[in-house]
């Protein structure tokens, strides 16, 4: 299986992967002028097409910053299920060239019927959900044990908010990381929010990570979306610095999900599963949110 890295120095130890805002590949300088009409140049995101493939048919074309291919292209199948836990991945085959990654499994595979069941979502650019998504959800069980000391809360806010990332540095990005107790592990990011949980659900899978003991951010928005895909890859508590929509809150409460918005700094709401919170921390004693974030507001 050909594995492909999105960062060319190693994470320090408190994350297994995170962001590379200086990889030349995710950025371009532009040049342009500010409000007073004097010239600047400023970074801004780069976005390319994906064409994923599961063996010999086409999937789907994604727009992405062209990171962890494999991980994306894997999350992605996983999510819309299409591809099983159970499966075993043959390869995972990423052409740079014609943006082209290509999946390859033992069991034959066919979507034909399942693509043309294909419904738009509300996540930022493209993104689809099948028509047995939902099953597969109510089939789920979350673990009752598992916990969130606000202790552990605010220490996480604090790590992923001062982590070097692309959205500090241009900004027009979603990220999502994957935590257990204090400590972020994995940090990706995407033009659309959907992609970096997907790179995160690839990870988890060809990594043989369980979901029972983690946590998962994101800074997008709770949408029905987000909750599902937390949901599938197993993981009992969901976090944002962004809020909620109805029906991301209704789905939560059904599957037994703990559901946390509008994190920032020593702030937060809990609208679903609260009896995971441990109060263990006092909020006074927290830090406020940096004020670069304050300052750009939610992501």
């Amino acid at each position: 299986m050909s594995m492909t890295t999105g960062t060319s120095t190693p994470p320090p130890a408190e994350f297994l992967v995170q962001p590379d805002p200086d990889d030349p590949r995710l950025t371009r300088t532009v040049a342009g002028v500010d409000q007073h009409g004097d010239p600047l140049t400023t970074s801004v995101t780069v976005e390319r097409p994906l064409t994923l493939y599961l063996n010999g048919q086409e999937i789907v074309t994604m727009m992405t910053i062209g990171d962890y291919p494999d991980y994306l292209a894997v999350g992605y199948l996983l999510n819309q299920n299409m591809l099983r836990a159970d499966d075993e991945i043959t390869g995972v085959d990423y052409d740079e060239v014609i943006d082209v990654v290509v999946v390859r499994t033992a069991r034959q595979t066919n979507y034909e019927d399942k693509l043309k069941k294909k419904t738009l979502t509300s996540g930022c650019a493209q993104g689809t959900v099948f028509g047995d998504v939902m099953e597969k959800f109510d089939q789920a069980h979350l673990p009752a044990e598992a916990v969130l000391h606000t202790s552990w809360l605010y220490s996480l806010l604090k790590k992923i908010n001062t982590a070097p990332s692309l959205y500090l540095g241009a900004g027009a990005i979603h990220g999502c990381v994957l935590c257990q107790g204090d400590r972020p592990l994995v940090y990706m990011e995407d033009v659309g929010r959907h992609n970096a949980v997907d790179k995160i659900a690839g990870y988890m899978h060809l990594h043989g990570l369980g979901g029972a003991d983690k946590m998962f951010y994101t800074t997008g928005r709770l949408t029905s979306e987000m909750v599902i895909k937390t949901v599938q890859m197993g993981i009992p508590i969901l976090i944002s610095r962004s809020g909620f929509t109805a029906w991301g809150v209704d789905l939560a409460r059904r599957a037994g999900l703990t559901l946390i918005g509008r994190a920032k700094g020593k702030r937060f709401i809990a609208l679903s599963g609260q009896e995971r919170i441990r109060f263990d921390a006092d909020p006074a004693h927290a830090d406020d949110e940096p004020r670069h974030l304050q300052r750009k507001g939610s992501r």
